[in-house]
């Protein structure tokens, strides 16, 4: 089935924002396109830049090696505290931090909460890509330990602090990757206590968050952007009402938007933020609603 194709009217909408969740070649797995190609889509749609993510391998270094190679678009790395990392490494994060890493994810394919999460998809939703990656580790006896983050007692972990303080000292955006809603509420608040300036709460409604409103409300309360991705209600994991009355409850300025996009069978990476604008535009958002979520909320991000 064809891709949808995004209005003018929405592209132009969206121009200067920054993708700040893309999962692009090169990767452990099948994806749609390479960083330099995307960095050369996104010059010619007027995208800022973008932000490379990987669940298993650090991203500052090749966003340094695109940005030379594509002057204009502002390609930055990323780092996720998953056991291919070391798990909750702060000598890693450092080294990211020095190699100009822009966001540190806390840990996703191995947090407690996505190992144990009982959580299912909603019927006809399209599965995550890692899944098969993870399950083909396992079957050869390759399994990290879980990455924790909290005590029994929910006292954040004096290695999360150490990793927090780094964020910190780089001026490094925390996010706040696959935890669940308590964890994710204690690492956001011990995050602000040690200085950490800028977080974002990872996909809310992905099927291992699903964060209720009034956890929203409180992680806002704290100063964290909620991050809107569109693949969570396009890959049918959320409904498009669901994700909609979320983000009018928590309020327009508490969200960001991104488009979690590279995966061969989804839209193209650079029509992700289009095509979300014109989803919220048909659900009656404003265009100064579209734009503070999609650019001057991400800019807070990528710059």
């Amino acid at each position: 089935m064809p891709s949808p194709v995004p209005s003018d009217a929405a592209r132009s909408l969206v121009a200067g924002a920054y993708d700040t969740h893309v999962h692009i070649a090169p990767d452990v797995m099948d994806r749609r396109i390479d960083d330099l190609s995307l960095a050369a889509r996104c010059a010619e749609v007027g995208l800022a830049g973008f932000v490379i993510k990987s669940h298993y391998v650090t991203t500052a270094e090749r966003a340094a090696v695109v940005r030379k190679a594509v002057p204009g678009v502002d390609v930055l790395g990323a780092i996720t505290l998953n056991g291919s990392m070391g798990g909750m490494n702060p000598a890693a994060v450092e080294i990211a931090g020095r190699l100009g890493a822009r966001i540190v994810w806390m840990p996703t394919v191995d947090s407690r909460n996505q190992r144990s999460t009982t959580a299912s998809d909603l019927p006809g939703s399209k599965p995550a890509m890692w899944g098969a990656l993870q399950a083909d580790l396992h079957a050869q006896g390759i399994v990290p330990d879980v990455v924790e983050v909290v005590a029994a007692d929910g006292v954040v972990l004096e290695q999360v602090r150490q990793v927090l303080r780094v964020i910190a000292r780089h001026d490094m955006v925390l996010a706040t990757g696959h935890l669940a809603g308590p964890e994710i509420l204690a690492v956001v608040r011990e995050a602000r206590a040690l200085g950490v300036r800028r977080v974002v709460v990872t996909h809310p409604e992905f099927t291992s968050q699903r964060l209720t409103v009034d956890q929203q409300r409180e992680l806002a309360a704290e100063g964290a952007l909620l991050e809107r991705c569109f693949t969570t209600p396009y890959t049918g994991k959320v409904g498009w009402a669901d994700l909609f009355d979320n983000i009018r409850a928590v309020g327009i300025e508490h969200s960001v938007l991104s488009s979690d996009l590279g995966q061969p069978f989804n839209p193209p990476v650079e029509d992700g933020l289009a095509l979300f604008a014109d989803r919220l535009l048909e659900a009656g958002f404003s265009e100064d609603d579209v734009r503070t979520m999609a650019v001057d909320n991400s800019r807070l991000i990528g710059l």
